[in-house]
Formats: C-alpha cells, sequence, structure tokens
C-alpha cells in the first residue's frame, strides 16, 4: 500500500474527518507511522505522533506538549478500511482507549461509550466484541511490560527526523 489518504471515524459523535495536515513518516502492510499537530489544540496538547498496528486494531500516539516533551502515550482501539480504488484508509474509533502517563500509570477510558453505542445501535455486537477483544490483547502487552516494543516505533521515528 503506497501512501494512503487517512481518514479518522469516529461513532460517538458521528463523524469521517479528513487527515490532511497528518505526515506519513512510514508506511507498510502492517504499519503505517504519522507526525501531526493537534486538531483541536488544548491547553496541554499541541502535536503529537501516532503509528497505526494495522494487523492488531489499535492505534499508539505520542501526545506530547508544544515543546515536545510527552504528554502522554494514548492507545485507541480501532478498525481500519482499506480502499485500493482511492487509496484511501478510513480509521474508525472503536471507542474503548488507554491513556499510560509518564509515571507509567495506566487509564482505560470510554468503556461506556461502548455500551451507549450498541443500545443506540451506531455498533453491531460483533464490533462491541471485537473492540474488548483487541483491548484486552493491548492490556496483555501492557501489563507484561511490552508496551517499549509499540511505542519504539514511534520513537525510532522520532530520532530519524
Amino acid at each position: 500500500m503506497a501512501n494512503p489518504i487517512l481518514y479518522r471515524r469516529r461513532i460517538i459523535p458521528e463523524e469521517c474527518i479528513l487527515l490532511k495536515d497528518d505526515v506519513i513518516l512510514s508506511c507498510d502492510e502492517e504499519r503505517i507511522i504519522t507526525s501531526w499537530n493537534a486538531l483541536h489544540p488544548k491547553k496541554d496538547l499541541h502535536h503529537g505522533m501516532s503509528c497505526y498496528f494495522l494487523k492488531e486494531g489499535f492505534k499508539i500516539s505520542k501526545f506530547c506538549y508544544e515543546d515536545g516533551s510527552l504528554l502522554y502515550w494514548y492507545c485507541d482501539i480501532v478498525d481500519y478500511n482499506y480502499n485500493s480504488v482511492d487509496n484511501s484508509l478510513i480509521v474508525t474509533d472503536l471507542l474503548a482507549d488507554v491513556i499510560i502517563y509518564p509515571d507509567g500509570f495506566v487509564k482505560v477510558v470510554d468503556l461506556e461509550e461502548l455500551v451507549t453505542a450498541l443500545e443506540s445501535r451506531s455498533i453491531s455486537l460483533d464490533t462491541l466484541k471485537s473492540s474488548l477483544l483487541r483491548l484486552d490483547r493491548l492490556l496483555g502487552l501492557i501489563y507484561s511490560n511490552q508496551f517499549d516494543t509499540l511505542k519504539a516505533y514511534i520513537d525510532d521515528s522520532n530520532e530519524i527526523k
């Protein structure tokens, strides 16, 4: 897959946004690494980098302050839909997220959104199951001290820049 056009699709709220300003640093069949500026800058979040793990169903992002220091790692549970006709990749946020703070504290967030989405029929039961299984796989990596292998893709790309 050549560098695809990236879209972020959210279920809650329902939206699909072209990530027109994201810069693809590397791309292959297993991973896409990007750098970006915050779409909606906040007091702390300024920019970051992301690694899309296409086979695993999650996206790991390094959220940074304006000075480049680590705010936290943000892990999205996602699904991917690649369209070869227009070389586009729609990344659908499957709602469950994990935040890893610089001190190592791990926080799982937005699980209530899975229930809301299921009740409103915005997602299917199979999508709910897929999201939870991917979350379980990611947490297994985090809790077995293997998160460094995931974040290394971003850290190594950051050193190249």
